[in-house]
């Protein structure tokens, strides 16, 4: 059974997971992924997790600079088959969806995502609120209709993995390789997949959120910088219906006419929403692109 995986690596980053990295590797070896096809990226643990790995007989490497993109950076150099399959050490992923999403990349796709099916045992309200937002917000930037865009666990091929710059810093590396792929082949499927309590310490916190959000602004100037600017030029909107609500309010309950106040508003709401038009079309148009790569990439 092992030979049916001969073509995939399983890249698990870690950092203090003493408590969970047995059991995942386990899950990994009893799926049929032979040992020498997994690769453990260590960012420095102090728990006794090297030891674990190490004596399971698995691969482990200790990672360049710090975070979960360096993980990444640091195994790309160490894959040599064709696909490549990143989850997390955390047991939060189970490996019994491995054969699923490996027999689905083969199919053509490029990127193949498990879309967590979230509930409260696993993930409290506020964060399955924010990955949410989080995947809506990225889905609007680049005219996508993901479900999940920050799962941690994804096959991707291993030359398009080695195509990235690494510019996101530690949980934002996800929505860059996502980013990267619909920004080239848009080859993209997702697999419906269960996400568990994670043992151990959390180290996802409401600030990386707010990073998270950042580094796909950042991502949307790279890849999609019409659409960005637009967007940005569609602010005097919000500024002038709220100057112009002022206005409108002492024009019809005070009586008083502010002439000037109401020029600037009414220049501010149509810039804007010129602006805001210009934006939407720009969507469109960058979903078109997309459809035309698909088409291409068959031909």
């Amino acid at each position: 059974m092992s030979d049916l995986f001969s073509e995939v690596t399983i890249v698990i980053p870690t950092l203090n997971e003493a408590e969970a990295i047995g059991k995942v590797l386990n899950e990994i070896i009893n799926v049929g992924i032979p040992k020498d096809n997994i690769l453990v990226v260590d960012g420095g643990s102090t728990d006794g997790t090297v030891d674990i790995v190490n004596s399971m007989g698995v691969k482990v490497i200790l990672q360049e600079g710090k975070g979960k993109a360096d993980a990444i950076r640091t195994a790309v150099r160490y894959i040599k088959t064709p696909f490549t399959l990143l989850m997390d050490g955390d047991y939060t992923y189970p490996a019994r969806y491995i054969p699923e999403l490996y027999n689905k990349i083969k199919q053509g796709y490029d990127l193949v995502i498990g879309a967590r099916l979230l509930d409260r045992s696993s993930q409290g309200i506020l964060f399955k609120f924010g990955n949410k937002v989080l995947t809506k917000f990225f889905n609007v930037l680049f005219g996508t209709g993901l479900r999940d865009v920050l799962s941690g666990m994804y096959i991707i091929r291993t030359s398009i993995l080695k195509e990235l710059f690494f510019e996101t810093r530690s949980f934002g590396i996800e929505t860059e390789i996502v980013a990267h792929v619909v920004n080239t082949t848009n080859r993209i499927a997702e697999v419906p997949i269960e996400y568990r309590r994670r043992l151990g310490k959390k180290k996802l916190k409401v600030r990386h959120g707010f990073l998270i959000l950042r580094e796909m602004i950042r991502l949307a100037w790279r890849y999609n910088p019409t659409f960005f600017i637009f967007a940005m030029g569609s602010l005097p909107l919000i500024l002038g219906l709220i100057l112009g609500t002022y206005v409108a309010y002492y024009y019809l309950f005070v009586g008083v006419v502010y002439y000037m106040k109401g020029l600037i508003a009414i220049i501010l709401t149509l810039v804007g929403f010129q602006s805001l038009l210009l934006a939407i079309l720009s969507l469109y148009l960058k979903r078109m692109e997309y459809r035309l790569m698909r088409i291409l990439k068959r031909d």
